[in-house]
Protein backbone atom coordinates (compact mmCIF):
# COMPACT_ATOMS: atom_id res chain seq x y z
CA UNK A 1 0.00 0.00 0.00
CA UNK A 2 2.83 2.37 0.86
CA UNK A 3 4.54 1.59 -2.45
CA UNK A 4 1.34 2.33 -4.36
CA UNK A 5 0.98 5.65 -2.54
CA UNK A 6 4.56 6.58 -3.41
CA UNK A 7 3.95 5.74 -7.07
CA UNK A 8 0.80 7.92 -7.13
CA UNK A 9 2.66 10.82 -5.51
CA UNK A 10 5.55 10.44 -7.98
CA UNK A 11 3.15 10.47 -10.93
CA UNK A 12 1.38 13.59 -9.59
CA UNK A 13 4.71 15.37 -9.12
CA UNK A 14 5.76 14.48 -12.68
CA UNK A 15 2.46 15.74 -14.08
CA UNK A 16 2.79 19.01 -12.16
CA UNK A 17 6.35 19.54 -13.37
CA UNK A 18 5.27 18.73 -16.92
CA UNK A 19 2.49 21.33 -16.75
CA UNK A 20 4.96 23.91 -15.46
CA UNK A 21 7.13 23.32 -18.52
CA UNK A 22 4.44 24.40 -20.97
CA UNK A 23 5.37 27.48 -22.99
CA UNK A 24 2.42 29.78 -23.63
CA UNK A 25 2.66 31.72 -26.87
CA UNK A 26 0.48 34.45 -28.34
CA UNK A 27 0.26 36.38 -31.60
CA UNK A 28 -1.39 39.76 -31.12
CA UNK A 29 -2.01 42.55 -33.63
CA UNK A 30 -2.61 45.35 -31.13
CA UNK A 31 -3.70 47.98 -33.72
CA UNK A 32 -1.52 51.07 -34.03
CA UNK A 33 -2.39 54.09 -31.93
CA UNK A 34 -4.56 56.61 -33.79
CA UNK A 35 -7.06 59.17 -32.51
CA UNK A 36 -9.35 58.16 -35.40
CA UNK A 37 -10.32 55.13 -33.34
CA UNK A 38 -12.04 57.38 -30.80
CA UNK A 39 -12.97 55.29 -27.72
CA UNK A 40 -11.18 52.31 -29.28
CA UNK A 41 -7.89 54.24 -29.42
CA UNK A 42 -4.86 52.77 -27.67
CA UNK A 43 -5.05 54.80 -24.42
CA UNK A 44 -8.41 53.16 -23.69
CA UNK A 45 -7.19 49.65 -24.60
CA UNK A 46 -3.61 49.34 -23.39
CA UNK A 47 -4.42 48.06 -19.90
CA UNK A 48 -6.83 45.48 -21.33
CA UNK A 49 -4.23 44.26 -23.81
CA UNK A 50 -1.66 43.81 -21.05
CA UNK A 51 -4.20 42.10 -18.80
CA UNK A 52 -5.00 39.49 -21.48
CA UNK A 53 -1.34 38.57 -21.70
CA UNK A 54 -1.01 38.32 -17.92
CA UNK A 55 -4.25 36.44 -17.30
CA UNK A 56 -3.41 33.73 -19.81
CA UNK A 57 0.08 33.37 -18.33
CA UNK A 58 1.74 34.02 -21.69
CA UNK A 59 5.53 33.80 -21.88
CA UNK A 60 6.06 34.89 -25.49
CA UNK A 61 4.09 37.34 -27.64
CA UNK A 62 4.51 38.20 -31.30
CA UNK A 63 3.15 41.77 -31.55
CA UNK A 64 2.12 43.47 -34.79
CA UNK A 65 1.34 47.13 -35.64
CA UNK A 66 2.95 48.45 -32.46
CA UNK A 67 4.44 51.93 -32.48
CA UNK A 68 7.40 52.60 -30.21
CA UNK A 69 5.38 54.23 -27.42
CA UNK A 70 2.96 51.29 -27.51
CA UNK A 71 5.82 48.86 -26.95
CA UNK A 72 6.96 51.01 -24.03
CA UNK A 73 3.41 51.01 -22.64
CA UNK A 74 3.29 47.23 -22.81
CA UNK A 75 6.67 46.94 -21.13
CA UNK A 76 5.37 49.17 -18.34
CA UNK A 77 2.21 47.10 -17.94
CA UNK A 78 4.10 43.79 -18.11
CA UNK A 79 6.74 44.15 -15.41
CA UNK A 80 8.51 40.85 -16.09
CA UNK A 81 8.70 41.42 -19.85
CA UNK A 82 11.20 42.92 -22.24
CA UNK A 83 10.97 43.13 -26.01
CA UNK A 84 13.05 42.62 -29.12
CA UNK A 85 12.38 44.53 -32.31
CA UNK A 86 12.71 47.76 -34.27
CA UNK A 87 10.53 50.11 -36.30
CA UNK A 88 10.08 49.12 -39.92
CA UNK A 89 10.85 52.55 -41.40
CA UNK A 90 14.34 53.24 -40.04
CA UNK A 91 15.34 50.07 -38.24
CA UNK A 92 15.28 51.99 -34.96
CA UNK A 93 12.12 53.50 -33.47
CA UNK A 94 10.25 54.89 -36.47
CA UNK A 95 7.24 53.04 -37.84
CA UNK A 96 5.40 49.92 -36.79
CA UNK A 97 7.20 47.12 -34.96
CA UNK A 98 6.74 43.39 -35.45
CA UNK A 99 8.20 42.93 -32.01
CA UNK A 100 8.64 39.97 -29.68
CA UNK A 101 7.67 40.38 -26.03
CA UNK A 102 9.16 37.80 -23.69
CA UNK A 103 8.87 36.93 -20.01
CA UNK A 104 12.37 37.36 -18.58
CA UNK A 105 11.65 35.06 -15.64
CA UNK A 106 11.16 32.18 -18.08
CA UNK A 107 13.21 33.04 -21.17
CA UNK A 108 16.74 34.26 -21.80
CA UNK A 109 17.25 36.19 -25.03
CA UNK A 110 20.40 34.95 -26.78
CA UNK A 111 20.22 36.77 -30.11
CA UNK A 112 17.81 38.90 -32.14
CA UNK A 113 17.70 40.61 -35.53
CA UNK A 114 15.18 42.09 -37.95
CA UNK A 115 15.13 41.60 -41.71
CA UNK A 116 12.99 43.34 -44.32
CA UNK A 117 10.57 41.42 -46.51
CA UNK A 118 11.95 42.70 -49.78
CA UNK A 119 14.13 41.72 -52.70
CA UNK A 120 17.14 43.56 -51.24
CA UNK A 121 16.52 43.35 -47.45
CA UNK A 122 17.48 47.04 -47.39
CA UNK A 123 16.35 48.87 -44.26
CA UNK A 124 13.14 50.85 -44.78
CA UNK A 125 12.50 49.57 -48.33
CA UNK A 126 9.40 47.82 -49.62
CA UNK A 127 9.27 45.45 -52.57
CA UNK A 128 6.95 43.82 -55.08
CA UNK A 129 3.45 45.35 -54.86
CA UNK A 130 3.51 46.01 -51.11
CA UNK A 131 1.81 49.14 -49.79
CA UNK A 132 4.19 49.43 -46.83
CA UNK A 133 7.56 48.32 -45.57
CA UNK A 134 7.26 44.85 -44.03
CA UNK A 135 9.63 43.13 -41.62
CA UNK A 136 10.35 39.98 -39.65
CA UNK A 137 11.87 40.17 -36.18
CA UNK A 138 13.41 36.94 -34.94
CA UNK A 139 14.88 35.93 -31.63
CA UNK A 140 16.85 32.99 -30.27
CA UNK A 141 15.90 31.98 -26.73
CA UNK A 142 16.93 29.60 -24.01
CA UNK A 143 14.08 28.32 -21.85
CA UNK A 144 15.29 28.73 -18.28
CA UNK A 145 13.14 25.81 -17.07
CA UNK A 146 13.75 23.19 -19.74
CA UNK A 147 17.16 24.52 -20.92
CA UNK A 148 15.94 24.03 -24.49
CA UNK A 149 16.98 26.42 -27.28
CA UNK A 150 14.38 27.65 -29.76
CA UNK A 151 13.75 30.39 -32.31
CA UNK A 152 10.78 32.69 -32.73
CA UNK A 153 9.98 34.62 -35.93
CA UNK A 154 7.28 37.30 -35.87
CA UNK A 155 5.88 39.18 -38.87
CA UNK A 156 3.07 41.16 -40.47
CA UNK A 157 2.47 40.56 -44.19
CA UNK A 158 1.24 43.34 -46.46
CA UNK A 159 -2.51 43.92 -46.60
CA UNK A 160 -2.58 45.06 -50.24
CA UNK A 161 0.14 43.30 -52.23
CA UNK A 162 -0.82 39.81 -53.33
CA UNK A 163 2.61 39.25 -54.88
CA UNK A 164 4.25 40.67 -51.76
CA UNK A 165 2.42 38.19 -49.53
CA UNK A 166 3.43 35.27 -51.73
CA UNK A 167 7.08 36.31 -51.96
CA UNK A 168 7.17 37.15 -48.25
CA UNK A 169 6.06 33.60 -47.44
CA UNK A 170 8.84 32.18 -49.61
CA UNK A 171 11.45 34.46 -48.05
CA UNK A 172 10.26 33.71 -44.52
CA UNK A 173 10.60 29.95 -45.10
CA UNK A 174 14.07 30.42 -46.56
CA UNK A 175 15.28 32.67 -43.74
CA UNK A 176 13.80 30.50 -41.00
CA UNK A 177 15.66 27.48 -42.33
CA UNK A 178 18.92 29.41 -42.71
CA UNK A 179 18.75 30.90 -39.20
CA UNK A 180 17.03 28.25 -37.07
CA UNK A 181 18.12 25.20 -39.06
CA UNK A 182 16.71 22.12 -37.30
CA UNK A 183 16.10 23.74 -33.93
CA UNK A 184 12.63 24.16 -32.46
CA UNK A 185 10.97 27.04 -34.29
CA UNK A 186 7.82 29.15 -33.92
CA UNK A 187 6.35 31.67 -36.35
CA UNK A 188 3.68 34.14 -35.26
CA UNK A 189 2.02 36.84 -37.26
CA UNK A 190 -0.78 38.64 -38.99
CA UNK A 191 -0.52 37.24 -42.51
CA UNK A 192 -3.50 39.04 -44.04
CA UNK A 193 -4.37 35.72 -45.62
CA UNK A 194 -6.92 32.98 -44.94
CA UNK A 195 -5.98 29.28 -44.76
CA UNK A 196 -6.82 28.67 -48.42
CA UNK A 197 -4.78 31.65 -49.68
CA UNK A 198 -1.42 31.11 -51.36
CA UNK A 199 0.87 32.48 -48.60
CA UNK A 200 -0.56 30.10 -45.99
CA UNK A 201 -0.51 27.19 -48.41
CA UNK A 202 3.16 27.92 -49.13
CA UNK A 203 4.06 28.00 -45.43
CA UNK A 204 2.25 24.68 -44.85
CA UNK A 205 3.26 22.86 -48.04
CA UNK A 206 4.40 19.47 -46.75
CA UNK A 207 6.22 18.71 -49.99
CA UNK A 208 8.68 21.38 -48.90
CA UNK A 209 11.04 20.02 -46.20
CA UNK A 210 11.19 23.52 -44.66
CA UNK A 211 7.41 23.82 -44.18
CA UNK A 212 5.65 24.77 -40.94
CA UNK A 213 2.49 23.41 -39.31
CA UNK A 214 -0.50 25.48 -38.18
CA UNK A 215 -0.60 24.92 -34.40
CA UNK A 216 -4.40 24.94 -34.51
CA UNK A 217 -4.48 21.85 -36.70
CA UNK A 218 -2.54 19.63 -34.29
CA UNK A 219 -3.76 20.94 -30.93
CA UNK A 220 -4.42 18.04 -28.56
CA UNK A 221 -7.33 19.94 -27.06
CA UNK A 222 -9.79 21.15 -29.74
CA UNK A 223 -9.56 24.81 -30.70
CA UNK A 224 -11.38 27.16 -28.34
CA UNK A 225 -13.07 30.42 -29.36
CA UNK A 226 -13.99 32.01 -32.69
CA UNK A 227 -12.48 30.75 -35.93
CA UNK A 228 -12.03 34.28 -37.30
CA UNK A 229 -9.43 36.59 -35.79
CA UNK A 230 -10.40 40.06 -37.12
CA UNK A 231 -13.22 42.04 -35.50
CA UNK A 232 -12.72 45.62 -36.78
CA UNK A 233 -13.85 46.80 -33.30
CA UNK A 234 -17.30 45.51 -34.19
CA UNK A 235 -19.55 43.31 -32.07
CA UNK A 236 -17.93 40.07 -33.31
CA UNK A 237 -15.44 38.63 -35.79
CA UNK A 238 -15.95 39.82 -39.38
CA UNK A 239 -15.26 36.39 -40.93
CA UNK A 240 -15.07 32.76 -39.90
CA UNK A 241 -11.58 32.61 -41.39
CA UNK A 242 -8.40 33.50 -39.45
CA UNK A 243 -5.68 35.83 -40.70
CA UNK A 244 -3.53 35.58 -37.55
CA UNK A 245 -1.59 32.36 -36.90
CA UNK A 246 0.89 30.48 -34.78
CA UNK A 247 3.02 28.06 -36.80
CA UNK A 248 5.48 25.51 -35.44
CA UNK A 249 8.01 22.97 -36.69
CA UNK A 250 10.48 20.33 -35.51
CA UNK A 251 8.29 18.20 -33.23
CA UNK A 252 6.77 20.87 -31.02
CA UNK A 253 3.74 19.52 -29.17
CA UNK A 254 0.59 21.72 -29.17
CA UNK A 255 -1.48 21.20 -26.02
CA UNK A 256 -4.06 23.95 -26.48
CA UNK A 257 -5.05 26.52 -29.10
CA UNK A 258 -7.50 29.40 -28.75
CA UNK A 259 -8.75 32.66 -30.19
CA UNK A 260 -9.34 35.02 -27.27
CA UNK A 261 -12.42 37.20 -27.65
CA UNK A 262 -12.91 38.71 -24.19
CA UNK A 263 -14.53 42.14 -24.05
CA UNK A 264 -14.68 44.97 -21.55
CA UNK A 265 -18.23 46.37 -21.59
CA UNK A 266 -18.46 45.23 -25.19
CA UNK A 267 -15.10 46.67 -26.27
CA UNK A 268 -12.19 44.56 -27.47
CA UNK A 269 -8.51 44.99 -26.64
CA UNK A 270 -7.77 45.38 -30.38
CA UNK A 271 -9.38 45.09 -33.80
CA UNK A 272 -7.76 41.62 -33.94
CA UNK A 273 -8.31 38.83 -31.43
CA UNK A 274 -5.12 37.47 -29.86
CA UNK A 275 -4.36 33.87 -30.82
CA UNK A 276 -2.97 31.65 -28.05
CA UNK A 277 -1.20 28.29 -28.00
CA UNK A 278 0.26 26.23 -25.18
CA UNK A 279 3.35 24.40 -26.46
CA UNK A 280 5.69 21.76 -25.16
CA UNK A 281 9.09 20.71 -26.50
Amino acid sequence: MNKLLLVIIAVMVCLKLSAQNELNVMTFNIRYDTVRDSLNAWPYRKDNAASQILFHKVHLVGVQEALHHQMEDLKTGLKRFKYAGVGRIDGKQKGEYSAILYDTTRLKLLQTETFWLSETNEVGKKSWDAAFERIVTWAKFRDKKTKKIFYHFNTHFDHIGKVARRESAKLLLQKAQQIAKNNYCIITGDFNATPSDEPIQLLKDNTNPDHFIDAKEISEQPHYGPAGTFNAFGPKETSNQPIDYIFIKNKIQVLQHATLSQTWQGRFSSDHFPVFASLKF
